[in-house]
């Protein structure tokens, strides 16, 4: 006869042991509790990178798996957390809303809005951290995106699809060149990103008010962690921004981000990964912090046609300390993208803006993709500007030189003073070509710097006016004929020297 006593029994205590079990894997208590770190007993079912939460609407996330407890990172303050708090898996990895109804929002990297505008109305969601794209799934990169700046589009162009680092010392204008670059997008359909990591509040809302003054937050979304959020906050920044970037890119549109900076970045993950001890390599920086950026930059490419053809080209920003390219980080970031843009303080100080060292600036894609009507007249003008360059620091002895030497020197300064531009004020692909034609016909050579300004107005003025059909050629990528050169520096001469800044010539 079955004990029917015994049997309830067995299946209490049964049941009391699975909801013990189900209480351990999904719920647990915090061990210990460090600076924006934490060590969680138990969970053992927790995955990397999954989103755990505690008490006072805190949350966290699995950055490392060992057998007897978990190591969690917090994404919002947590002086309110104290050891034996429960925390409880939410059962997700962490993700971000997607879609269009970001475009012209301010959020954090989570998602949540940081303008007035309300609640964003999302529905779709993606993984922050996703595996990068397949040699087989790429496609080669062609088509430039223009910065509307000169010395950046005729010496070091950027493709769609491309990673151009800019670094630099601070204050040097590496984040005026993002920004221009976003602005020179109007009307060009690419969606822009500005992710700002660890930047001042002060300077984020800068950056939004010379977007919306230029008409660009419609088409921008900024993805903000304030120097003020936490190492957590601003570790996962870039990682939503690519997410975000990457639902549009296959959609099949272009798609420009920008990741202010990439060392406020490294310095958040070494901050988080000593605290969550991992064992510290070169200037304190765990080995795998390379690899957070390598994993970070591999996701921009150019997608094939037949899945979608979209682009996600990415300008990483690193600050360098007295110019020293060399050190940890910047050298890491060089190895994984295809080419940088390095601004020189020396070059900053002299009030030489952009402060583009065109000597240690490369971009090792851009070339292939660059309108074929730069290409002419690119070559001689890097000649002219790198001799120029060697050329100048004798002149500052006082030594002679030939009329030669003097000759390619005025072509240098010509050369430099038609690169150098203001913020704000970028300029269209035939609009710099136009210049360039002129540049390498000399007609500067003999114009004193302060007044190469007006003379590059007064050829833009002829250009508009008399050469729309070039235009319309430059940008339907065809080459330009010498007739074609030729007629065009003919009508600048003559319009220079009506103007009187060149001689006439019997």
């Amino acid at each position: 006869m079955i004990d029917a006593e015994k049997t309830f029994a067995t299946i209490a205590q049964s049941i009391a042991k699975t909801q013990a079990e189900i209480k351990q894997d999904e719920i647990s208590l915090v061990q210990s509790i460090t600076s924006g770190t934490a060590f969680v007993r138990g969970l053992e079912n927790a995955e990397m990178e999954e989103l755990l939460l505690f008490p006072h609407n805190v949350h966290g996330i699995v950055q490392t798996l060992s057998r007897d407890n978990v190591g969690v990172v917090f994404l919002d303050n947590a002086d309110s957390i104290r050891a034996g708090d429960k925390v409880m898996r939410s059962g997700r990895v962490i993700d971000v809303p997607v879609g269009e109804e970001l475009l012209g929002r301010v959020i954090n990297p989570l998602g949540a809005p940081l303008d007035d505008r309300g609640v964003i109305a999302s529905k779709k969601r993606r993984k922050i951290e996703v595996e990068a794209r397949s040699i087989m799934d790429r496609a080669p990169v062609d088509t430039p995106l223009q910065t509307g700046i000169k010395a950046i589009d005729a010496f070091t162009p950027i493709g769609r699809g491309q990673r151009e680092l800019i670094l630099g010392d601070r204050q040097t204008g590496k984040t005026a060149i993002a920004i221009d670059t976003i602005i020179n997008q109007k009307n060009s359909g690419v969606i822009c990103i500005y992710c700002a990591i660890g930047q001042r509040n002060s300077a984020v809302a800068q950056v939004i008010a010379d977007l919306e003054k230029h008409d660009m937050m419609s088409q921008t979304i900024v993805v903000s962690a304030a120097g003020n959020d936490t190492a957590g906050m601003q570790y996962i920044a870039p990682y939503s921004a690519t997410s975000i970037g990457e639902y549009f890119m296959e959609q099949g549109k272009d798609v420009l981000i920008v990741y202010d900076d990439l060392t406020n970045h490294a310095r958040a993950y070494r901050q988080m990964s000593l605290l969550l001890r991992r064992p510290p390599g070169r200037e304190a920086f765990p080995g795998d912090v390379f690899y957070i950026h390598s994993r970070l930059l591999e996701r921009s490419t150019h997608l094939r046609p037949e899945l979608g053809g979209g682009t996600l080209t990415s300008l990483p920003i690193v600050s360098t300390e007295a110019g020293n390219i060399s050190a940890y980080i910047p050298t890491n970031i060089i190895s994984i993208t295809d080419g940088q843009i390095y601004l020189s303080a020396s070059l900053f100080q002299k009030g030489i803006m952009p402060a583009i060292d065109t000597g240690r600036s490369v971009s090792r894609v851009g070339g292939d993709a660059q309108l074929p009507a730069y290409k002419t007249l690119v070559a001689p003008l890097k000649l002219f500007y790198s001799q120029f360059e060697e050329l100048e620091s004798f002149t500052k002895f006082g030594t002679q030189l030939d009329k030669e030497t003097m000759n390619r020197i005025k072509r240098g300064q010509a050369i430099r003073a038609v690169l150098e531009q203001r913020q704000y004020k970028t300029m269209s692909a035939s609009d710099q070509i136009a210049v360039f034609i002129a540049t390498n016909g000399g007609l500067f050579d003999n114009i004193i710097g302060t007044e190469i300004a007006n003379a590059q107005k007064i050829v833009l003025d002829v250009f508009h006016a008399q050469y729309n059909d070039i235009t319309i050629a430059i940008n339907q990528r065809q080459k330009l004929t010498q007739d074609q050169v030729d007629e065009m520096l003919k009508s600048f001469t003559h319009a220079l020297q009506n103007e009187g800044l060149i001689a006439n010539v019997a």
